[in-house]
């Protein structure tokens, strides 16, 4: 099977030692962020071309989260030009600096060729929906970008739990894709910014689940005039990934609140494996054969219809 994976995780070299040091990669996984073992994990779970986006860590920041930016993406896109069409790219910003990312998605997308953006769920407790963003998503929404996104724990839930210690990615990773969808929803930009087409990671979170809530939410009049036909017909028209939520509770919460259509392959590798995601969708008994082809490679296709 000839899968696209669209949640894929590669870092400039010069970077694996200091997300080491920082703690946002273990020994292990330090050892096999590179593209020799990123090759070799695609080769396993049939996927012919990953798109990769460059983990974001929270200590870098103001110029250096620029020079992290710029680094990554010539990088990454040293990676499209050497691997032709095994690798590609979804360039990261320094935001919250709004005008160091509108410069990286000029160079991004006219000089690098970029597949489109690589946007964290909040930048210092400011999610995306947030007004301050507006310059960008506005610049994102002319070029009619991919916009992929992916969770982290926001500054205001750490050490939240005060008798275990629990990784942020185990509950608040979820929470925050939720809280970053419902603010591009209920806030208006989607509604300002309709050509963007976005991807939710981990199958948009705890988004499924609260559902009812959030029906009933957007039926106040604060809030229904950026989402007129309800909160399904809206949520509808976003990209979701299979990424930690590839057991069969999470996939039949996802496929009961969006179509098939809206649902795309993605590992979190080097965290994941490509061939376990591939084998426990398959094996969640959720989708049939011909739905699976669209979940691996198909359905991407529509928003990556350079790789077709």
């Amino acid at each position: 099977m000839a899968r696209i994976d669209v949640h894929h995780h590669l870092v400039a070299p010069k970077h694996v030692p200091q997300l080491r040091e920082w703690g946002v990669l273990t020994p292990h996984l330090a050892s096999i962020m590179n593209e020799e073992d990123a090759l070799e994990d695609m080769e396993k779970g049939g996927v012919t071309l990953a798109v990769n986006s460059a983990t974001l860590p929270e200590q870098a920041k103001g110029e250096a989260r620029r020079a992290y930016s710029r680094e990554n993406n010539d990088y990454m896109a040293r990676l499209v030009r050497d691997y032709p069409g095994r690798f590609g790219h979804f360039a990261s910003l320094p935001l919250p600096d709004v005008d160091g990312a509108l410069k990286e998605i000029e160079y991004a997308f006219d000089v690098l060729k970029c597949d489109g953006v690589h946007l964290i769920t909040s930048y210092d407790d400011h999610w995306l929906g947030d007004k301050i963003f507006a310059p960008v998503f506005a610049e994102l929404n002319r070029r009619k970008a991919v916009v992929y996104t992916h969770p982290h724990g926001p500054m205001c839930t750490q050490g939240i739990l005060k008798e275990i210690v629990i990784r942020d990615s185990s509950i608040e990773y979820g929470t925050d894709t939720t809280r970053a969808l419902v603010n591009m929803l209920f806030g208006g930009t989607f509604q300002r910014c309709p050509d963007i087409k976005i991807i939710w990671s981990h199958g948009g979170g705890t988004m499924p689940f609260l559902l009812v809530r959030f029906t009933r939410g957007a039926r106040a009049p604060q809030f229904a005039k950026n989402v007129p036909n309800g909160f399904v017909h809206e949520a509808r028209k976003f990209y979701y990934d299979t990424a930690a939520v590839y057991a069969r509770a999470p996939l039949l919460a996802l496929r009961e609140v969006v179509t098939v259509e809206q649902i795309v392959f993605g590992t979190d590798v080097p965290w994941g494996h490509c061939d376990e995601i591939a084998k426990a969708v398959a094996e969640s008994g959720v989708f049939n054969a011909d739905e699976l082809k669209q979940i691996d490679r198909e359905n991407a296709l529509r928003i990556l219809p350079r790789y077709k």
